[in-house]
């Protein structure tokens, strides 16, 4: 998919004519572009996470050459996916089922509870 194209996605989901959502579009990657420049970060729940990664100064070798040569630290635009793009992507579809996540957590603590519990017995006998 391409920048027009993604431009018709978003006017045919926002019911925006094409003007507006190139405008839209444009406007998110000013805000994206700007925050991450003066080095932030930008969250968008369920989708990922938009950040500044630094990058150490390493030795590289020329490929032409293979002589050593210096490459300077950067700073590099970095996404990580939200869990709800990646099983999307995956197609496990399990993102809107918040019950999976709450009873292991619910385990979790009961768990741990009882372990302290257990050694305290232990040492009384």
């Amino acid at each position: 998919m391409n920048k027009s194209e993604l431009i018709d996605a978003i006017a045919s989901h926002a019911d925006l004519n094409k003007a507006q959502a190139g405008a839209a579009l444009d406007g998110m990657i000013s805000a994206i572009t700007d925050e991450l420049s003066n080095g932030g970060s930008l969250t968008l729940v369920g989708f990922g996470t938009f950040s500044v990664k630094e990058r150490a100064a390493r030795t590289g070798r020329n490929p032409k050459t293979r002589e050593p040569l210096e490459i300077p630290a950067s700073k590099v635009p970095s996404f990580k996916a939200g869990k709800t793009l990646k099983d999307s992507v995956s197609g496990n579809g399990n993102s809107g089922n918040k019950s999976a996540g709450k009873s292991t957590a619910a385990k979790a603590p009961a768990a741990k509870k009882a372990a302290p519990a257990a050694a305290a017995a232990k040492k009384t006998k």
